[in-house]
């Protein structure tokens, strides 16, 4: 295959020892126009592998940046635009690191997520049918220790319980040794090495106080601690698995193949992949678009959920684009495809899923330095809590006892579920609610938000035009307005012709370019376009002087006339989501370019009072100063214009049509037509922080109280492990809290 795919270079030669692979169809250019990549992890166990992972694939030559989404194991790597990328030089840093990575592909790591998760639930169903008959037989040995079991007895309980929990904790164990050894070969430490230490060491001093027929014997303990152990990974498996298919919805919008015409005008079926910008393909009923496209041919309604959160389907005309994953209900479209693959819209917004679950704020990396310090730490307390009860003459079982229980009930599992479950809860709320996350520390910002600028066209109006009220147009004018907008493909005469989509088309409809369309009607001369065009430039006049913010176009059927007003329309919500947030006691203004007779009725609709007009980027980044000097600012804007003052502001977000250039510099987009999605982002961000907040203290306070009880002895293998699992699960509980953050409907309908 050749290896000049996409405007890359030609690979560099592997290692002889290693298989030459093509990885130039996994490669791609970001907006900058620097390569880049992305892998599947295995071997990812916990939230400590993050900055591990990242650092190593940093190490490889060229690599400029590397960025992991923990809920997918999904490792995005971007090289420097004048190196050469070495993806098989990432593969082997991050091997030497102990971990195994190819080029992602969904489908392959779907069916090893799925494999795992089935190794997983084995593993715990092992461990807990050992931990039940484990328990029976302990039971027995505790009751009898108080009454009259002899020794020969208690022996036999003991051997049997070693017999139940040796190969059980042999297999069940497996998912914890695996990491740990990984991390050995790799001269590191992770969250698993204490874990497997304290299950090795409860086992091996259980077998050790058998063989000297003592009173009691930690294999319950130690299938315990797995069982416990393995019920948090299952359920941390689970949740991100739920949380890739919630973003995998937008994987299996793709369509696959593609009906291409050829240049001899037949349709031939071929994969998705192998369409170009330019080809032509064909939609039909029942069909996902499987590129972005101009419609050069036909109609049909079209779901376009995805792109705009509206359920109702839209019909769309030649001139008009349809996006990749959009549903045909009726009709056939042509399309000249503009994007394919990875640049299309669809595309686009599985990035800014992925962005959101890869970026770690303030927060996230407080926990994650903890836990890379944490194992060291705790194998140090473990050693010197062993070494302490040896010379304050303590024997050597009973210290090794206590540095096991050290061991277990240290477990970071609190500490390493502190914040990403958080995250996770929180990030699949606001999906939920239509807005996907673009920056790590999203979250922590918004949450000290307390004035919310809004640019004013296409934010808090909606990006396309509508048509105002007509009652004092007569019906029969008005139907005529809306039959010969249907031959026009200018924004003009889309509005009126969405105002009325049960109007049929005139046959024989001529566009005269820059004017308008002409046609006969019942037998009536018809026109549509600019005043002028229609002999209306009186009616026209008067009308500009009443409304000099909306856009004119007049009408004439025989001798009568009228004149339409086009204006930007207000997203539905607005109001209520202004007063909403001024009522939470924020601070609302209004910035715009446009002119003051189009800003101050939107401004006065809104109860703003705070607005400016006419102005320019840099005017628009000095009242954002000013703002900052007294508080925390939300800017949402849309056009290019906004980017500079979304990039200046402490915090901002775009709606999703909002330019390029725009939603790069937002730190979160929203979907649909209505404002709601902005407060409740505010709403989620509180909650969520409070939430980590609380979860961090939790693991802190816990080690705190529990720690100096292990070292002191007065905690045994079993109460370790039950203390340790029921951190986790409070503090997993507890994030889970996240999922109501957003407000009522309500509240912002």
């Amino acid at each position: 295959m050749d290896a000049q795919v996409a405007g890359f270079p030609a690979m560099p030669a592997v290692p002889a020892e290693e298989p030459a692979q093509d990885y130039s169809l996994f490669l791609r250019r970001d907006p900058a126009g620097q390569a880049e990549m992305a892998f599947a992890i295995e071997g990812i166990d916990c939230a400590a592998c993050i900055d591990e992972i990242e650092d190593a694939a940093e190490t490889a030559s060229g690599v400029v940046r590397a960025r992991l989404n923990y809920t997918t194991h999904r490792l995005t790597v971007g090289w420097d635009a004048k190196a050469v990328p070495q993806p098989a030089a990432v593969m082997a840093a991050l091997g030497k690191a102990g971990y195994r990575a190819y080029p992602f592909e969904a489908d392959r790591l779907e069916a090893i997520e799925h494999a795992t998760s089935r190794h997983l639930l084995r593993c715990l169903a092992v461990a807990g049918f050992a931990m039940m008959n484990i328990m029976l037989l302990s039971v027995s040995v505790w009751s009898g220790n108080v009454t009259d079991i002899t020794p020969e007895t208690r022996d036999l309980f003991h051997w049997l319980s070693a017999v139940i929990a040796l190969p059980a904790a042999a297999y069940a164990g497996q998912p914890f040794f695996q990491s740990a050894l990984r991390a050995l070969r790799a001269r590191s430490l992770n969250m698993d090495v204490p874990i497997t230490l304290g299950v090795t060491l409860a086992l091996g001093v259980s077998v050790f106080e058998t063989l000297n027929h003592a009173e009691h014997a930690y294999f319950d303990s130690a299938v315990m601690l797995l069982f416990f152990l393995l019920t948090g990974r299952y359920l941390d498996h689970a949740m991100r698995r739920k949380t890739r298919a919630e973003a995998g919805n937008l994987t299996a919008l793709k369509a696959t193949t593609a009906n291409r015409i050829e240049a001899d005008g037949t349709l031939v079926t071929v994969p998705a992949a192998a369409v170009k910008p330019g080809d032509e393909v064909m939609l039909r009923a029942g069909e996902r678009a499987p590129v972005d496209g101009i419609v050069l041919t036909g109609t049909a309604a079209v779901d376009e959920s995805l792109v705009t959160g509206e359920t109702l389907p839209r019909k769309v005309e030649p001139g008009e684009a349809v996006h990749a994953g959009s549903l045909i209900h009726d009709g056939t479209l042509r399309l000249r495809t503009t994007a394919v693959g990875e640049d299309t819209f669809l595309d686009e917004i599985e990035r800014l899923l992925d962005k959101a679950s890869t970026a770690r704020g303030r927060y996230v990396r407080l926990a994650d330095r903890a836990a890379r310090l944490y194992a060291p730490v705790v194998h140090a307390t473990a050693l010197l809590s062993l070494l302490g009860w040896l010379l304050m003459g303590a024997s050597i079982h009973q210290a090794v006892l206590i540095a096991v229980a050290v061991l277990i009930i240290t477990c970071p599992c609190a500490l390493a579920l502190a914040v990403p479950a958080v995250q996770v809860v929180a990030a699949g709320t606001l999906m939920r609610n239509g807005i996907l996350l673009n920056s790590g520390d999203a979250f922590e910002r918004l949450a000290e938000v307390d004035t919310v600028a809004f640019d004013k066209t296409g934010t808090l109006t909606l990006p396309e035009p509508r048509l105002a009220v007509t009652r004092d147009v007569p019906p029969g004018l008005m139907n005529a307005a809306a039959r010969l907008a249907l031959a026009s493909t200018h924004p003009l005469a889309r509005a009126i012709a969405a105002a009325h989509p049960g109007a049929i088309p005139v046959e024989g409809a001529r566009e005269i370019s820059g004017a308008g369309v002409e046609a006969e009607i019942d037998g009536l001369p018809a026109r549509l376009g600019s005043p002028a065009f229609c002999d209306c430039e009186g009616l026209a006049a008067q009308r500009a002087e009443q409304e000099p913010d909306a856009s004119l176009v007049a009408v004439r059927l025989g001798h009568q006339s009228a004149v339409l007003e086009v204006r930007q329309a207000l997203r539905t919500d607005a109001v209520a989501v202004v007063e909403q947030l001024q009522r939470e006691g924020r601070h609302v203004a209004l910035l715009s370019g446009d002119r003051t007779a189009a800003v101050a009725p939107v401004a006065r609709t809104l109860g703003i009072a705070d607005w400016w007009a006419e102005l320019r980027p840099a005017g628009k980044i000095a009242v954002l100063e000013s703002f900052e000097a007294r508080g925390r600012v939300l800017m949402v804007g849309d056009g290019l214009n906004d980017a500079p003052s979304l990039a200046a502001a402490h915090v901002s977000l775009s709606p999703i049509t909002a330019a390029d250039v725009t939603r790069a510099q937002a730190d979160a987009v929203f979907l649909g037509d209505k404002l709601a999605p902005v407060a409740t982002a505010l709403h989620v961000a509180a909650k969520a922080r409070q939430l980590m907040q609380q979860n961090l203290t939790i693991a802190v306070v816990y080690n705190l109280i529990a720690v100096p009880l292990a070292i002191g002895g007065f905690v045994t293998p079993l109460i370790a492990a039950l203390a340790m699992s029921g951190s986790s699960v409070i503090v997993t509980l507890n994030a889970l809290r996240a999922r109501n953050g957003a407000p009522a409907a309500k509240e912002v309908a």
